[in-house]
């Protein structure tokens, strides 16, 4: 696969990224529960994808334009553990808005990370503008932006897609798709099985790809990517992929989701099918799992530690960044 199979370096890099937002994001739920992190929206499922996308871009000239569950793919992309969990427990630190969002609203402008808002798909078109911009001024790089299939049902996933085409604006927008808008599954959201159908609407290449192999994400990305250089436009690429959690910490999924249904998902577990994958190519083993874990477990208690012994906001910045002059 481009010679990606060669680089075990790097395929360990994938799976490392994966693991550790597996166990970050385990431990947020951990401080919801002890009342110290206000929300939790996990990306639990969708590691593969996000880690895939990631690592075929290049953060020294693309931007991410992520939404909320991408904690891997803004990991992948340079965001460090800390800086996740600063923003997760609202610290002034926090590099995303100084605790000033809610928890897993992405931004980091160093890291070429777009801040992104509540409203669910304004970031697709936040990160066409931002490609088209790069055209007008003819900065090399791509803009990918992501989200959940719910969300191409907004009338700013449409409205991007065709302002995209038109003006072959250098841009990826990636669908999540794990099969559930909050509550609803994806059969009364549309009467469509494959979101990738409504690129096609605009004259967008559009391709579905299994969303737990990264590989496979790595591949079709990597392909969208130099396809955008070439000045070809946009690609519209749908991730069939699962969600393992609840919507969020406000959720209950057992009132719509079946527990054997749940199971059943579980079985595509990106972790473990890219861990056998690379066992099978004798890149992986239990000795090298285990300190992988080590690793891990001391990079996730460091960050929680260094974030709850950060301060937090002072009162007085509250309207930093919101107005022109500060209200009376």
């Amino acid at each position: 696969m481009a010679g990606l199979e060669q680089d075990a370096e790097r395929l360990q890099t994938m799976y490392y990224y994966m693991v550790l937002s597996r166990e970050l994001d385990r431990r947020i739920w951990i401080l919801n529960r002890q009342g110290k992190s206000a929300f939790v929206i996990s990306g639990q499922g969708q590691e593969g994808v996000q880690v895939g996308a990631a690592m075929a871009l290049d953060p020294t000239s693309d931007w991410l334009a992520p939404y909320y569950r991408d904690m891997a793919m803004v990991m992948a992309f340079g965001m460090t553990p800390r800086e996740v969990m600063l923003g997760q427990l609202g610290r002034a630190a926090d590099p995303n808005s100084g605790g000033r969002q809610m928890p897993s609203h992405y931004g980091h402008y160093a890291k070429r990370i777009l801040t992104g808002s509540s409203p669910v798909a304004t970031q697709v078109v936040h990160a066409v503008g931002l490609a088209w911009a790069m055209k007008l001024k003819h900065t090399e790089g791509v803009v990918l932006t992501s989200l959940g299939e719910g969300s191409t049902n907004q009338g700013e996933f449409h409205e991007a897609l065709n302002f995209a085409a038109v003006h072959k604006t250098p841009v990826i927008v990636l669908v999540e798709n794990n099969g559930y808008a909050i509550s609803v599954p994806q059969e009364r959201e549309m009467a469509i099985h494959d979101v990738a159908e409504r690129g096609q609407g605009y004259g967008i290449p559009s391709v579905v790809v299994r969303g737990s192999d990264p590989m496979e994400v790595y591949q079709v990305v990597r392909e969208a990517r130099l396809r955008a250089l070439r000045g070809e436009g946009p690609t519209l690429i749908e991730a069939k992929t699962h969600r393992f959690t609840a919507h969020s910490s406000d959720d209950d999924d057992r009132s719509y989701r079946s527990r054997e249904k749940l199971e059943e998902e579980k079985r595509d577990d990106p972790l473990v099918v890219f861990r056998t994958w690379l066992e099978k190519e004798k890149l992986w083993d239990s000795e090298a799992e285990k300190a992988l874990y080590q690793r891990v477990k001391q990079e996730v208690d460091d960050a929680t530690d260094f974030a709850e012994q950060s301060p937090e906001p002072d009162p007085g910045t509250l309207y930093d960044h919101v107005y022109g002059s500060s209200p009376a």
